[in-house]
């Protein structure tokens, strides 16, 4: 086995181990595999001085794991997803991957920009998710820089080429992870354009606060700052193009209160829809300065996570269509409920919504997502 080399540069070949200063954090990087077509797969292990730790691959520019101390210490890992590349590869489920150039749906696949029309692959019946058939998730991302010290961190970049899944321009993407030693993980994306498109990315891990594959997480309690929803038509998702009022309705989640309290009331349509919760959330009528846009506490391990975003939506999503037949880690069945995503972004659907904003970039601008991940523990509450 070879030994690890220090980092120097943004360039390396074998796994990387930087020293531990006494308040500095570590920034580790070794080969995950490699994709059908012969990719490297690099995975960077960022740690603070708090034994925090967070794992992100080159794949999909993804969270595969991280690491937080309950109400007493002891280290879970809170995120879904599979112990091995190869688990990523065989089964698409966006299992802690940036999502883009689109996060969430495009109605028929299809927007007009500058008055012309531009048809994008279809991957969610007659819709466009995500990205489309490869987006963003399925792409291998270039690690362009490792850092530790204080605040550990991983750069990746992604290139996407004019007419990628049918998107106009070549667009650049970065994504940085930072794990600073107050508990805080931030990911930081940037993209620019060499000719006018439309940008929408952000993050889509699959979150339990008790530990990937504890169980349930309708008993967690979430908190949600936004009084209306864009709601859907039918089953396919693609919003309306109203905004609804959450008031007196299951999607209330202003005060904070579990997941599974209202799940199942059945007066409500868009829970039949979803077969659960899958919404997008009202935060803003445009992007403000970063404020809390989610916070979700584990009554058991006492874990807190609080969400800051300037995006003026959040999709919460309630793992409605975790089914029983995905073995994640440690060789445990994920099922319906298991876990939370919540995505803060630009409503979906925007381009063909006005009303909702704009998603446009153009060269010369800078689009940027910035989610910042803030995990506590609640020392009261059950034990």
């Amino acid at each position: 086995m070879k030994k690890s080399a220090v980092l120097v540069g943004s360039i390396f070949t074998a796994a990387v181990v930087l020293p531990l200063a006494a308040t500095a954090g570590q920034a580790t990087s070794a080969s995950f595999g490699r994709t059908a077509d012969g990719q490297d797969v690099q995975i960077v292990t960022l740690t603070n001085s708090h034994g925090m730790r967070a794992r992100v691959m080159s794949y999909g520019a993804s969270l595969q794991s991280l690491l937080v101390p309950d109400r007493n210490g002891k280290l879970a890992d809170v995120v879904l997803g599979y112990d091995t590349l190869q688990g990523y590869l065989d089964r698409r489920q966006y299992f802690g991957a940036t999502v883009g150039r689109y996060a969430n749906r495009i109605a028929h696949g299809k927007f007009t920009l500058d008055g012309k029309t531009y048809s994008l692959t279809l991957n969610d019946g007659p819709n466009s998710l995500h990205g489309g058939t490869k987006g963003f998730d399925q792409q291998v991302w270039k690690v362009l820089d490792v850092k530790a010290g204080p605040t550990p961190s991983v750069t990746m970049e992604y290139v996407s080429p004019d007419g990628d899944q049918g998107y106009p321009g070549t667009l650049t993407v970065k994504a940085t992870y930072t794990l600073s030693d107050d508990n805080q993980l931030k990911i930081s994306y940037a993209a620019t354009t060499d000719k006018p498109t439309i940008v929408n990315v952000s993050n889509h891990t699959y979150w339990n606060l008790a530990g990937e594959g504890s169980g349930t997480v309708m008993d967690q309690e979430l908190m949600i700052p936004g009084d209306a929803i864009t709601p859907v038509s039918d089953a396919a998702a693609i919003p309306t193009g109203d905004i609804a009022t959450v008031a007196g309705t299951p999607y209330d989640f202003r005060n904070a209160k579990s997941i599974g309290r209202d799940i199942r009331d059945g007066r409500s349509q868009q829970l039949l829809f979803g077969h659960g919760y899958d919404m997008n959330w009202v935060l803003a009528r445009k992007e403000i300065e970063p404020r809390v846009v989610a916070r979700v506490e584990d009554p058991h391990s006492g874990r807190v996570m609080t969400i800051w975003s300037s995006k003026p939506g959040v999709q919460f999503y309630s793992g409605n269509f975790l089914d029983g037949t995905t073995i994640g880690k440690d060789h445990h069945i994920y099922r319906q409920g298991d876990a939370f995503v919540l995505e803060p972004q630009l409503f979906p659907d925007t381009p063909n919504h006005p009303d909702f904003g704009s998603a446009r970039l153009a060269p010369g601008e800078t689009y940027r997502n910035v989610i910042v991940y803030r995990f506590g523990i609640d020392q009261a509450g059950k034990k």
